[in-house]
């Protein structure tokens, strides 16, 4: 649940705070006053588009900072999410959530403390908040939404078949397109396939390893400068434990044995030589190692002038392979690994395609077989769905009214198709076989017709908020936002329109922006948003209106005249109808 909303330096509001609440909130204003602005920043701190052009020149920065309350069903999910992204949920399942926009476009988001990508806040928002315009209204005509809409209705189980269908046909699809290329370019495959193998068979012949190219430089110039480095080595290993035939030149060994006794011998005076002579100890050793692995490296060095050959022919075979595959002998395997997968890839082979051609078969023998089971679990919530509707509508002031889910089969055009249990062919996509229309029957023994073609703007109005209502009866998010979406409609079904919504309010929180008193009526908290037009530039602020006020505010959305008697009177009736409404239920 929604706590809080700030909104600062965005479009005409300045600096509005809205306190907010559980139960049925409705924002209330004159045209032009900003109530688009709360929906704006809503849709912002929820990570919806950003647009710098409603950000006020000055100061140039625009903010909606928001302070969540998570509900038990969704805040472990909300909360591993925010922790992922380095963020925190309070104890008390408190959330703070900020989006800053400038006017250079730039937009920073912050979840719990962190600053995070603006699809975190997204990710937020689709767990607890949902909103609701006349944009939703038209997206609701297209037969895709349709299709959406009810395959959301059939509930998780249905998703994750539909999930598998998605993959399923998929993994089809992708059999099908490889099968028809191998076909279709057989003679282009088997040419490049050919110079693949070419390049195969001549990087084998030679057998690099990797890193053998460095080896063989380090080794050819050691071979190549054996006599320097024999006569460097001799010396170095001279100097630190001299020849061994009793020579008077003193060796760096002995020397530094006998600077370690003279330090030992006066160490029981002053334990500061003793120290200097352990450590002297230790460069004994250090000098002594080093004399070793001079004597190994001695031993192992020799004047091989046909090993040099080897070396020289090795580097020449590695070089031309490298002239033609890649830099260096890392790439040339590199070149080889690689041509060996495009080679399975290039297989135009009978045994190959013929493999390919059963895999096909066989999973479009699955696909066929799992539309047929989405395309009857559609039927079956199509019954339902249509029902809960129908119900919704009759408390929308449309008691005739019926809504119809039709699912058929898509038509077979040039794309795949699957067989349908009757042996008809139809269509098929990666969201199954069916098309899905709704239909309205506005009354009885009118035709059913299309949502497009049968319902006027404020039955289309009514239609979205009955399937909001029933979607949100199988669960959803706990914020609930409805902008305008009782555009259209007026008199009995306006009153209607705010009992469902003071009804759906009791187990969710919902926010209305509305232009209709007779909804307004309903609010369990009534926000107005006012126009300041004193000084050089116009802001707007949000103000609770409660009381006097409040009946002054319908006044004016009733007539235009906050300050009529008759208006207020009127008003104050609409007050009492709506109270008296909301404790019946």
């Amino acid at each position: 649940m929604l706590e809080e909303l700030r909104i600062t330096g965005l479009g005409v509001i300045e600096d509005a705070t809205l306190p907010l609440g559980p139960g049925l909130t409705v924002i209330t204003g004159e045209t032009g006053a900003g109530k688009t602005m709360v929906v704006t920043s809503l849709n912002l701190l929820f990570g919806g588009r950003a647009d710098a052009g409603r950000v006020r020149a000055e100061p140039g920065r625009a903010t909606v900072d928001g302070r969540l309350t998570l509900p038990a069903h969704v805040r472990a999910a909300v909360q591993s999410r925010v922790s992922e992204a380095g963020g925190e949920v309070e104890d008390d399942g408190t959330l703070l959530m900020s989006r800053t926009l400038t006017v250079e476009g730039r937009s920073r988001a912050h979840v719990g403390g962190r600053t995070v990508p603006v699809a975190v806040l997204a990710e937020v928002g689709e767990r607890v908040f949902a909103l609701h315009g006349q944009s939703d209204q038209l997206r609701l005509l297209r037969p895709a939404e349709q299709r959406g809409a009810l395959d959301r209705y059939a509930g998780p189980e249905h998703e994750k078949l539909l999930g598998r269908f998605a993959e399923l046909y998929q993994r089809w699809r992708a059999v099908e397109d490889d099968l028809a290329d191998r076909r279709a370019n057989a003679r282009q495959r088997s040419q490049e396939a050919d110079l693949l193998r070419l390049g195969l068979d001549e990087i084998s012949r030679v057998d690099p390893q990797p890193g053998e190219d460095e080896l063989l430089r380090e080794e050819a110039q050691r071979l190549e400068h054996v006599e320097g480095l024999r006569s460097a080595a001799q010396l170095a290993h001279v100097a630190l434990a001299g020849t061994g035939e009793g020579d008077d030149v003193a060796d760096v060994l002995s020397l530094i044995s006998t600077a370690r006794r003279t330090l030992e011998a006066q160490s029981s005076v002053d334990r500061v030589l003793g120290e200097l002579a352990a450590r002297l100890d230790e460069v004994a050793t250090l000098a002594g190692d080093v004399s070793t692995e001079l004597g190994t490296y001695l031993a192992s060095l020799d004047a091989d002038p046909g090993r040099l050959q080897e070396v020289y022919e090795r580097r020449a075979a590695l070089r031309g392979l490298t002239r033609k595959y890649a830099e260096d002998v890392d790439g040339v395997v590199a070149w080889a690994d690689n041509a060996r997968t495009k080679l399975a890839e290039l297989d135009t082979s009978d045994e190959l395609l013929e493999e390919l051609d059963r895999e096909r078969q066989r999973l479009h023998g699955e696909v066929a077989e799992l539309a047929t089971v989405l395309s009857a679990a559609r039927r079956e919530a199509a019954g339902r769905f249509a029902a809960d509707v129908t119900v919704e509508l009759a408390g929308l002031a449309m008691p005739h009214a019926r809504i119809e889910v039709v699912v058929a089969p898509k038509p077979a055009g040039n794309g795949p198709t699957v067989p349908t249990p009757t042996g008809a062919d139809c269509g098929v996509g990666s969201d199954g076989a069916d098309d899905i229309e709704l239909r309205l029957l506005p009354h009885p023994g009118a035709p059913a017709q299309p949502l497009q073609k049968g319902a006027s703007g404020g039955e289309l109005s009514r239609v979205m908020l009955a399937i909001e209502v029933v979607f949100a009866g199988v669960g959803g998010p706990p914020t609930l936002v409805f902008d305008e979406v009782d555009a259209g409609v007026g008199g009995t079904a306006a009153v209607e329109i705010g009992k469902r919504l003071a009804r759906l309010a009791r187990d969710h929180q919902v926010l209305v922006v509305t232009h209709l008193p007779q909804v307004a009526a309903f609010a369990d908290r009534h926000l107005v948003v006012a126009k300041d037009t004193g000084g050089a530039v116009t802001t707007s602020g949000v103000t609770v209106v409660e009381h006097t006020d409040r009946a002054r505010e319908l006044a004016r959305m009733l007539a235009g005249l906050p300050d009529s008697d008759l208006g207020i009177a009127h008003a104050e009736e609409l007050l009492s109808v709506a109270d008296r409404e909301k404790a019946a239920h």
